[in-house]
């Protein structure tokens, strides 16, 4: 069994029982105690689950954003040079917050003539800031809107009555799953609410999603299926049952 599907169904018994014990988990999936116990270990320190002893419980919340900051970064940076290959310049972009679009602002900020759109303190500071401006400088507008400390975003029904005046051509989104049946989903209704009026006004919506959110089905649909144009992910992911049913509800995913 590959090692991703071995941490989908893991991820999966969690949810439907909240702890589940190593013995239990053995018998389901077929594997040895020392198999479960390092996917537990790789699983608690990505903060998707959290050990106890004997077993495993599910976190029935979202890691703070200074948490998932310091997670998958490398995962990360490669699905920012991947989504660099879908921009061009003079384009309007819509960038939700999250710790991955971050980093695609980082790599964002060596080129140059973007109008960007975002509800993110972060992505905004980073393509207005000084780096940006000795590539040739991108055009920034931060929504308005309830701002949301503990993310450092806007959200509410200002940010997105400002986001319908604005007509994008790729909303770049990360949303904390991605599954064949729901799409996108989030796991805070705000969040999903800002990703949702991103897609409906972009000509295209690119995910981006590492590996871990392959499959993955969190609270709030925040882009279907038939709304994505692509999805960027790591190779890690591409032989994953997830990957193969994703492949045939969506135009195309990209791995790198």
């Amino acid at each position: 069994m590959l090692v991703e599907e071995r941490y989908r169904r893991i991820r999966a018994l969690l949810k439907a029982h909240g702890t589940v014990s190593v013995d239990h988990m053995t018998e389901a999936l077929g594997v040895s105690r020392e198999t479960i116990r390092r996917d537990l270990v790789e699983l608690d320190t990505a903060g998707e689950i959290r050990r106890v002893h004997g077993g495993a419980m599910f976190v029935e919340s979202e890691l703070p954003i200074s948490v998932r900051a310091g997670i998958r970064v490398k995962e990360k940076r490669a699905l920012a040079r991947g989504a660099l290959g879908h921009i061009g310049s003079g384009q309007t972009l819509f960038i939700d917050a999250g710790t991955t679009t971050a980093i695609l602002a980082d790599a964002l900020a060596s080129l140059s003539g973007l109008h960007i759109v975002t509800n993110s303190v972060a992505v905004a500071n980073e393509l207005a800031g000084e780096r940006a401006a000795k590539s040739g400088g991108h055009a920034v507008h931060l929504l308005g809107g309830a701002f949301n400390a503990s993310v450092g975003a806007t959200y509410g029904g200002a940010a997105i009555a400002e986001v319908h005046r604005f007509h994008a051509d790729i909303a770049l989104l990360s949303p904390v799953g991605v599954d064949a049946v729901h799409g996108a989903t989030s796991f805070v209704q705000e969040e999903a609410e800002m990703a949702d009026a991103m897609s409906r006004n972009a000509k295209q919506t690119l995910i981006l999603a590492d590996y871990s959110k392959i499959g993955v089905r969190s609270r709030v649909v925040s882009c279907p299926v038939e709304r994505i144009s692509a999805i960027v992910t790591n190779s890690r992911a591409a032989k994953s049952a997830d990957a193969q049913a994703l492949a045939e509800a969506v135009r195309a995913i990209e791995y790198v």
